[in-house]
């Protein structure tokens, strides 16, 4: 009896560990799931690039642009790619909220050094959104967004920013208040404005590094700059390099940590004051401004080496671009005159509804995800980067986020899609002049060039002639020389539907429509849309 009752104690020990066994084999056949990292990104931002300055772009270039270059024969190169606007501010608004400019307080026209913030903190950005996707976020750069100043007297607003004395209530002691650490940067260190805008001083993390203890100004033909408060520590030959080498600094911190980083790097270059360094000056055989774009090309190639020596450039998106167009402060003449167009075959420059005023280079490399020395055709736009972070990163993009984004994702497999996947792309100009294009098609809501070049608004003896619209077929006619609107009414009036209902429904993506900031500017806009064509 002991025996039996001792067998069934090892039979059922047997069939218990036996079982056991099958578990842990069954489980050991199923494939391991490696928890795959999140890429970093790198944004940069070069600041009034032409799409004709860099050589993978425009083969009949006459500045060096070999590291650039290198980068997109590396990775994807976008040959049809627009910034929201032919303007600084406009444009960056777009690429961190994944929203036009327009639907914001900002009609027309660029902020000062001294506006107030344009982004309020209610509002979602790439880098809030990356943050809830586990990111570590940095700016650092040229900001040119707005950020509120302290002040010693809160009841003396007077000034924009455009004279030295607007700036003389600022509490420079004081933190600064909506800066973009309440955008979701986790760091954030730069300048207020553009290079020529006062006040010339750094701020780190909401605080100036140094208080202002001098008043600078430039008045030399490339190298000017506003007259305006100056930090010791802000030495404007060297802002561009200072930038570079933070950046340096930050990649090399972060590639030490588990946590993927997403980075902003804002250039105030080449913009004026066009201030090559020592090493640069002349290098080109051009002039200043040739000199300029060369040496961001060299520490654009220095930013791929320090991925290099930092093991992380496998798994790295970096992003580089323009702004906007070239400005004619480069000297259109003079590189013209050494057979150089920064804007290619493309008419006009910053700041005009034209080509030349909002086309730019774009350039995406990812090891990891992107073909190697691939082109894609598609139109895009620098409002897409946001749509195209939520994607790569599984977030959910909300109705009141990211309106006017696209995600480029599938175009990282499959070059040009049919359909084409943005439906249409608005681009804006200085004045607020807009434009709808759509596959091949092009309508201009404005007589001229909404801008800088001829004829401008202010031509009124040139403009006064001209039809109120003005349409073209990108396809045959890149250079928009011949306005196709007498001919081709339906066309335009089929744009224009489209155009009237994106400012309507507060969004040009699929979802709930919202509402654009200001109200009484999207009635005007419809209003002097019916009325011109």
């Amino acid at each position: 009896m002991k025996f039996i009752t001792n067998f069934k104690k090892h039979i059922y020990s047997l069939i218990v560990w036996s079982s056991l066994f099958i578990l842990i084999c069954l489980n050991c056949s199923k494939p391991i799931k490696k928890e795959v990292k999140k890429p970093n990104i790198i944004y940069v931002l070069a600041d009034d690039l032409g799409y004709g300055d860099i050589s993978s772009f425009n083969p009949d270039s006459k500045i060096n642009t070999s590291n650039i270059d290198k980068i997109a024969s590396e990775g994807m190169r976008f040959i049809d790619a627009h910034t929201s606007s032919a303007v600084c501010t406009p444009t960056r608004y777009g690429i961190l909220t994944g929203r036009y400019n327009w639907r914001s307080r900002l009609k027309s026209g660029v902020l000062t050094g001294k506006s107030k913030a344009l982004i309020p903190n209610s509002r979602s950005t790439v880098a809030s959104m990356l943050k809830t996707q586990g990111y570590h976020t940095a700016f650092i750069g040229k900001w040119h967004l707005g950020w509120d100043w302290a002040l010693k007297d809160e009841d003396n607003t007077s000034g924009e920013g455009w004279n030295p004395g607007d700036f003389n209530n600022i509490d420079f002691s004081k933190p600064i208040t909506n800066s973009p650490n309440d955008l979701g940067f986790d760091y954030a260190y730069g300048h207020s404005g553009s290079l020529d805008m006062a006040p010339y001083v750094y701020v780190e993390n909401g605080k100036a590094t140094m208080i202002p203890d001098s008043v600078t100004e430039n008045t030399g033909k490339y190298s000017w700059w506003r007259k305006g408060p100056t930090s010791k520590d802000f030495i404007h030959d060297d802002v561009t390099p200072n930038f570079f080498r933070k950046s340096f600094k930050y990649i090399a911190k972060r590639s030490k940590d588990k946590q993927p980083f997403f980075l902003y790097l804002a250039l105030p270059s080449p913009h004026t004051p066009i201030l090559p360094s020592e090493a640069w000056k002349n290098k080109s055989g051009i002039n200043p401004y040739a000199d300029f774009v060369m040496m961001i090309d060299a520490f654009m190639g220095q930013l791929t080496e320090t991925l290099k020596q930092n093991d992380i450039e496998d798994n790295t998106i970096v992003i580089f671009t323009s702004d906007n167009g070239c400005s004619p402060q480069a000297d259109y003449t003079v590189l013209t005159e050494k057979g150089h167009s920064p804007s290619s075959i493309y008419r006009g420059h910053k700041a005009d509804i034209f080509e030349g005023g909002h086309r730019v280079p774009f350039i995406m490399k990812w090891p990891k995800g992107i073909k190697k020395g691939s082109t894609s055709t598609e139109t895009i736009c620098t409002t897409d980067f946001m749509a195209t972070c939520a994607e790569l990163t599984g977030y959910t993009l909300k109705d009141n986020e990211a309106e006017d984004s696209y995600s480029m994702l599938s175009l990282f497999k499959d070059k040009n899609l049919k359909p084409p996947f943005r439906e249409a792309t608005v681009h804006h100009s200085i004045n607020g002049s807009f434009a709808i294009r759509k596959g091949d098609w092009k309508l201009i809501m404005c007589p001229g060039s909404g801008g800088w070049s001829f004829p401008r608004p202010s031509d009124k003896a040139a403009i006064d002639p001209l039809p109120e619209n003005q349409l073209y077929n990108l396809k045959s006619d890149p250079s928009e020389t011949q306005n196709l609107i007498a001919t081709n009414k339906e066309k335009a009036e089929e744009l224009k539907v489209l155009l009237t209902k994106y400012i309507t429904e507060g969004r040009s993506t699929p979802g709930t429509p919202q509402k654009n900031d200001p109200i009484d500017f999207e009635w005007k806009q419809i209003e002097f849309i019916n009325d011109n064509i």
